[in-house]
């Protein structure tokens, strides 16, 4: 069925086999406000909000394991704001900042014992003249 098909209110999205898949509201044909999506296993995999059918404000996503496997925000489909993305042992990966869906300042990744790997800092990218 077309994004265009689909009747404005609460949706729900399934796999090939039935199993629910996601499920949140639609308007205009557009993914819009909070939807969850799971793992065949019914586990949670995403939690977010959507704008127009876009990924708006905070999401969080998580592993089969259920242990976290990222947060962050985004601002009409466009990375922003502080991230954080965990090891399958729900150890902290890494973590920083993206402006306009580019890594800003700095970023520190850690070994999966906890200790730091790396610290790197990001310049803000320039955007082109006009």
């Amino acid at each position: 069925m077309k994004a265009s098909q689909i009747a404005d209110g609460l949706n729900q999205e399934r796999f090939k086999d039935g199993k629910l898949s996601g499920e949140g509201g639609i308007l205009n044909g557009l993914r819009h406000g909070e939807w969850t999506f799971y793992f065949r296993d019914g586990k949670r995999k995403a939690t977010g909000k959507y704008v127009a059918g876009q990924l708006d404000g905070a999401w969080q996503w998580w592993r089969e394991n259920g242990g976290p496997l990222q947060i962050g925000s985004f601002d009409h489909g466009i990375q922003i704001g502080h991230w954080k993305r965990f090891y399958e042992n729900g150890q902290l990966w890494d973590e920083g900042d993206y402006e306009n869906g580019s890594k800003v300042g700095p970023w520190t990744t850690f070994n999966k014992d906890g200790s730091v790997k790396l610290k790197k800092v990001h310049l803000p990218k320039l955007s082109p003249k006009t």
